[in-house]
Formats: C-alpha cells, structure tokens, sequence
C-alpha cells in the first residue's frame, strides 16, 4: 500500500523483498539515482533497491552503471541500460517519455555523483516534468558537498559555479561575476587547466582569499591543499595534481573591521570558548581572514 506525505503526496512504494523474494514494483516515474564518485561502497541502500526494481535503466554511462551492479549483485534480469548523455539526450528523451506514459518506473544514474550537477540528466528532469510525470530523487554522493566537507571553508551558503570557461581572458570575465558573492564558491576544473585557473582566481579575486584544492575525492589518493589561493597557485608548480578536481574560494569579505570591534569581539568569544573557535567565529562575522584574527588572538593571550 502507498504511504503519503504531510502534504498528501504519494511518496514511492518501499523497496522490500516479501516473503516469496519478489521485490515490490516501484511507484511509476522517473527516480534519479546517486551513484559514488570513487569508493563504489558509497552507493546507498535505496540506490539499489531502485536498480533491482526499475522497469527501465538509463545511464550517462552503461559501462560504469553495468559495473556498479555486477559489484553489488544487482541483476540486469532481462532488462538493457538505455545510454543518455549529453550527445543522445535529444533522441532518447521519447523513448524514456513514451515509458513513463505506459505506468513504467524509470531509473537514470549519473557516470558519478548526484544527477543534475553537471550532468546530462537536467534536460531529461525538466522534460518529465513538463510532460506531468513524477520525479524522484534518491541522494547519495556529491563531490561538492564532499569538497566542502573537507575543505574547512564557510558551508552555511554555496555557489556551486560548475565549469570555467578554457580560455583565461573568457574565464577572467567569467570569475568577475562571483567576485562579491558572500558565499563559499565551488568549481569543477580538469588538471590541465587548474593552474591557470588559480592565476586566473588570484588576479580577480585577490592572492589573500583563502581556498581549497580538493582531488581525487574519496579514492585511494585522495588530497586536499588549503591555505591562500597564491600558496595554492604556488604550490602547484612544485606539485602538480591529477585526477578529478574541485576548487572552492572562500566567499567575499565586506570593508575590514576595526581593530576596536575586532578586539572587543575577539575577548568575547575567547571567554567562553577555545581560541581555535574563537578564531573560526570572529573571522566569519567580521569577514576578516582567519590568520589575521589568529594573531590578533595570540597578542591578546601575550597580554592577558
């Protein structure tokens, strides 16, 4: 039997296996479907529920989704894995629209991470709903959220900005237009072409902002570099990095506090917590750079 939401919405059936091992049919509609970014444990729980018992399977990519399966002894039991991407994606949309008109529950899965970050599957979401069907999300994996995790930047507000523009004076334009953002920025950037984005960060958004490179997210050799983006830049001649790569800048400041307000808010946080989160909470409220109120910390414990 179907349950319902707060608002009346019919939520999608439970995935059980019953008695006699037959699993119970998904509600109709498309479900997307996170799939891990690296460690192929990361998959979740519904995830596989909902491949075991889709009517239809699509992937941006039918080798990894194939993969991801056999690993988690998912059976295919007859059915084929419709590729949709970016270059298909126009042609097979009515095949995927004309099953969902016949009460069929469809499965789509990224190549990695969450559907619609950067992902082909946006156009396939908004044509489902234009056309009145249900769509449904199974969350999981997101390589900007686990970036930001790690990174040790500002999670309260994000700007995930996706790809830069190739070349630097198109990207320079490019990274202007967040330049004031009060929020963590995030950016998915290739290896080859990392370095001059940082310059590129570095002119525009100034060598002091501070920031985070993080690669190769949740695999064997995972990274993450934090400080400046003029150390990061830096730090990059000597070591370049390969693999999947997300950049994040810290958000931008307004007008530097006085060295009255800095210190009279500093004293108050440091009396009812440790300098470490002092630091952290002063520099967020006053949008000064965390090594400058740092100092300031330690001066004042000097003279107390």
């Amino acid at each position: 039997m179907q349950q319902e939401n707060e608002s009346g919405n019919i939520l999608p059936e439970v995935h059980d296996v019953t008695g006699e091992g037959r699993l119970v049919p998904l509600a109709p509609g498309l479900h997307f479907i996170a799939t891990p970014i690296g460690a192929a444990r990361d998959i979740t729980l519904r995830a596989l529920d909902i491949l075991r018992s889709a009517d239809v399977l699509a992937a941006e990519d039918t080798r990894s989704l194939r993969h991801l399966m056999e690993i988690h002894g998912v059976p295919l039991s007859g059915r084929k894995i419709i590729a949709y991407h970016d270059h298909n994606g126009e042609a097979m949309r009515p095949r995927l629209l004309h099953a969902l008109q016949e009460g069929q529950s469809v499965a789509y899965a990224s190549e990695a991470g969450t559907p619609l970050v950067a992902d082909p599957g946006f156009q396939l979401g908004r044509s489902v709903i234009a056309e009145g069907y249900r769509v449904y999300a199974a969350p999981g994996p997101s390589a900007v959220l686990a970036a930001l995790t790690v990174s040790g930047l500002p999670s309260d507000r994000f700007l995930f900005a996706g790809f830069a523009p190739n070349t630097s004076a198109a990207r320079q334009k490019w990274l202007a237009t967040f330049r004031d953002i009060p929020a963590t920025l995030v950016f998915y950037e290739s290896p080859k072409r990392v370095n001059a984005m940082l310059n590129d960060c570095v002119g525009v958004f100034g060598e002091d902002r501070e920031a985070a490179l993080c690669r190769e997210l949740t695999k064997r050799f995972e990274e993450v570099r934090r400080g400046t983006l003029q150390e990061i830049a830096l730090g990059l001649e000597d070591a370049p990095v390969k693999g999947e790569i997300v950049v994040l800048v810290d958000r931008a400041h307004g007008p530097a506090a006085g060295p009255e307000e800095l210190d009279k808010m500093l004293r108050l946080a440091l009396a009812r917590q440790s300098m470490k989160d002092a630091v952290s909470e002063v520099s967020q409220a006053l949008g000064l750079p965390r090594r400058e109120v740092y100092q300031a910390a330690l001066e004042m414990e000097k003279k107390s």
